[in-house]
């Protein structure tokens, strides 16, 4: 069974949990170093992730490919894998682990912006389509 995490609490670097109160209490500098390695975590986990997930897709491709028999048996054949559905079940957790690690860097960026310090600047998409036009033309 699974130990529960309080719902105020995120893993420090050694995967053990530092509540939000601890966190308040580091050093700035503590605090954005913190923050760097939640977010190195962070893409580390999401590249395997998506690596994982890219290997699934390709074995259900290739197991679709060698299989015999008209499409509906082919992908009936995917679908019963009891391989492809454990390796599902792998991307489906390391999902859920990579979720909570987004979770981790999203209170560290609270953090750091309740304090006033600057987080990463959030990227709106309409200021970063629209080129910047001249004023006073």
């Amino acid at each position: 069974m699974r130990e529960r995490i309080p719902a105020n609490a995120t893993r420090d670097l050694s995967g053990m949990t530092m509540s939000v109160e601890q966190l308040w209490s580091l050093p700035e500098t503590a605090l954005i170093g913190a923050y760097a390695e939640a977010r190195r975590r962070y893409a580390e986990k999401k590249f395997e992730r998506d690596t994982q997930r890219a290997r699934l897709e390709w074995m259900r491709a290739k197991l679709f490919v060698n299989t015999q028999g008209n499409v509906t048996e082919r992908k009936m054949a995917v679908d019963v894998s009891e391989e492809l559905a454990r390796k599902g079940q792998e991307v489906r957790e390391m999902t859920r682990d990579l979720d909570m690690l987004k979770i981790d860097v999203d209170v560290i960026d609270t953090m750091i912006r309740l304090r006033g310090a600057h987080g990463a600047a959030p990227v709106h998409e309409e200021a970063a389509e629209k080129p910047v036009e001249p004023e006073g033309e």
